[in-house]
């Protein structure tokens, strides 16, 4: 439920004196759509599952394990990172839109899901990769989403003999640096940045919004962050992302 009515209009308003908007989501902008996030008490790190117990979500879901255990990382991918059955969300539409109108420059994502292209958004910097795209390790040919999720291979490998592996940023791996610069870049010149879904606990990508300078900063979350607010030109809404983006449409 959205607190305050007025906040909405100040929404509106924020977003329509300007035609220079960058947006920064995090998991909560796709759990709308049914994909779980990491560390809710419904997230992928609280799910039990005894064929995991003796591994740490991260692990699960880190280089290491890609290289040490790499059966036992594709049985976890492939059971827990599957957002294919997906559809956007109210949040990727209303920002799709924004786009289509000219007011949003660039998404800012880290999540891994391509709901926000799935709902026509051009311009998306995905710091965190996609499940999207696959890449042989070896020669490093590009395969798309189906291939690691429908193959019968405990390990997916190429014609080459290199094992196929998602196109995503696994824990103890570096974030894309094109990626990420294009993403700051479109940070620090937006007039507006609309932070949504995100506790904003996740770095380096967390970290990111510091390099906004603009006007307004709007952060749209269930939940009250830390972040400091400049009370004059910020604005806090507490709320689902799709259910405030929607209201403001």
């Amino acid at each position: 439920m959205i607190n305050d009515e007025s906040r909405i209009e100040r929404l509106k308003e924020i977003i329509d004196g300007s035609d220079n908007i960058v947006f920064f989501g995090g998991a909560g902008v796709s759990t709308e759509s049914g994909v779980p996030d990491f560390r809710s008490k419904d997230g992928l790190y609280n799910q039990h599952d005894v064929r995991f117990d003796n591994y740490s979500p991260e692990y699960l879901l880190s280089r290491d394990c890609l290289d040490d255990e790499p059966a036992v990382f594709f049985e976890f991918y492939r059971q827990k990172m599957d957002a294919r059955s997906a559809k956007p969300n109210a949040a990727h539409i209303r920002l799709a839109q924004l786009e289509e109108e000219g007011k949003l420059r660039a998404v800012v994502t880290q999540n891994i899901d391509g709901l926000h292209q799935a709902a026509g958004s051009r311009t998306v910097y995905e710091i965190h990769g996609s499940t999207k795209r696959n890449y042989c390790m070896r020669c490093r040919r590009r395969f798309p989403a189906d291939y690691i999720f429908d193959s019968r291979e405990p390990v997916p490998h190429c014609e080459c003999g290199g094992i196929v592996r998602p196109d995503v940023t696994l824990y103890g791996e570096a974030l894309p640096e094109k990626t990420v610069a294009l993403a700051v870049n479109a940070i620090s010149s937006a007039d507006v940045l609309i932070i949504g879904g995100t506790s904003l606990t996740v770095y380096p990508a967390a970290s990111y919004i510091h390099y906004f300078r603009g006007s307004h900063l709007v952060i749209i979350n269930r939940e009250p962050l830390s972040y400091p607010l400049d009370s004059r030109n910020d604005l806090f809404i507490r709320g689902s992302i799709g259910e405030v983006l929607g209201a403001e449409s």
